[in-house]
């Protein structure tokens, strides 16, 4: 099957959809007028047909809601497109390895080496300033060597600068070179709903730009771990959803009815159906403060090895509490549980120390560590209440700049 092939039998399914959906909705109101044996005049109230008028009333108002919602943020959401040279990428792997063949599984070898430059991925973004800042999330833009193309709504497109991605969470920022941009506005995840109506909107396949889901607020507060071609990470407190979100959705929003960001969408279960995640954007708040303090997104570091002590570790290891998190060792020998020279180092903190809370804020298996120190900022001084021996203390800590070195 070649690829113009594969393309006209993806349009004629769609077709065949349309079509087949067309002519049961037909078949439906045929059927409707032969059972019923009458014929609904104009005199006749919806409210008959489809319940109350509150009901009915319902249904319009949150139609209206959604309509208004996609018309306010649509011009605000991009497509973030990837394009590599891919002759030097061939020539890299060798003559005989081709990261191309078997793509699609048709166990046919791609015997023609691929050259010249080509659209290789792409995703989704949103615009948060008129300027031309856009938040997306870090895997869309993970592609070593590759140029970046950002596609607005209307159709232009633009060069993309990498302003910076984030070390500790899957949230990137760039810049395109425009002014007078719609910017989406950006809401509070902290108050969200179980249950709450939300909207996606995002480059689905690649191929649909600006798809429009809706669906609720199917979970919050989940700890997840995502795989991608950039590796894996584990993300805290994300939003779980039941709008659909596909391959190119990634960096796109998830917005709330009154047209206001509350979440980035950025993975998807695949062995459930229905099953996506973003993360809160007040984590993407945090990330834009820093990068309009910094020039860059920063992260704070308190230099220490952990566990998170639950019941069981509690049991296991005879620990005095239940919750908070074991200072303890890596795997080697260099994995030193409080790293030398570090914030942790300076303040006193030891091995088997567990930290109970930082600056009054328990620490806990809904409320990681890791997650409590990342909001703060490099610099931000905190106080650690600390286990050691069957005693608490407290001792005085000033976060600094995490760095990979």
């Amino acid at each position: 099957m070649n690829k113009e092939n594969s393309k006209n039998n993806n349009r004629n399914t769609i077709i065949i959809a349309v079509v087949l959906s067309f002519f049961v909705g037909g078949s439906a109101g045929i059927l409707f007028g032969m059972l019923g044996g009458s014929i609904v005049s104009n005199n006749d109230t919806l409210s008959n047909l489809t319940g109350s008028p509150e009901t009915k009333n319902y249904v319009v108002e949150e139609s209206s809601s959604t309509v208004d919602v996609v018309e306010k943020v649509s011009p605000a959401v991009v497509s973030i497109i990837a394009t590599q040279d891919l002759s030097e990428l061939y020539n890299q792997t060798g003559p005989n390895v081709n990261p191309f063949n078997n793509f699609f599984q048709f166990g046919v070898p791609n015997t023609t080496p691929p050259s010249g430059k080509q659209e290789v991925s792409s995703g989704t973004g949103f615009i948060i300033s008129s300027d031309g800042m856009i938040v997306t999330n870090k895997h869309v833009v993970s592609i070593e060597n590759a140029e970046y193309t950002v596609l607005t709504n209307d159709g232009k497109r633009y060069d993309a600068t990498i302003v910076s991605t984030d070390p500790l969470n899957d949230i990137a920022i760039l810049d395109i070179e425009a002014t007078d941009l719609t910017a989406a506005p950006l809401g509070d995840s902290d108050s969200l709903k179980i249950g709450q109506t939300v909207i996606a909107i995002g480059n689905s396949l690649g191929e649909y730009s600006n798809t429009v889901t809706r669906g609720v607020v199917s979970g919050i507060d989940r700890t997840i771990t995502a795989s991608g071609q950039s590796g894996t990470e584990t993300l805290e407190g994300v939003i779980q959803t039941d709008a659909s979100i596909n391959p190119g959705n990634s960096g796109g929003p998830l917005l709330n009815l009154e047209g206001q960001v509350i979440g980035m969408n950025t993975a998807i279960d695949s062995q459930g159906e229905s099953i996506g995640f973003a993360i809160p954007v007040n984590e993407t708040k945090t990330v834009v403060a820093s990068v309009q303090q910094y020039g860059k997104i920063v992260r704070p570091v308190l230099g220490i090895r952990y566990v998170p002590v639950t019941a069981a570790l509690k049991e296991q290891n005879s620990l005095d509490v239940d919750y908070g998190a074991l200072i303890v060792k890596g795997s080697t020998a260099e994995d030193l549980a409080v790293i030398a020279g570090s914030p942790a180092d300076k303040a006193g903190v030891k091995e088997n120390d567990i930290i109970l809370e930082i600056n009054g804020e328990r620490i806990d298996e809904t409320n990681s560590l890791a997650r409590v120190i990342r909001k703060f900022q490099p610099g931000d001084a905190v106080k650690l209440k600390i286990l050691r021996d069957k005693k608490e203390i407290t001792l005085d800590a000033v976060l600094e700049e995490y760095s990979k070195e």
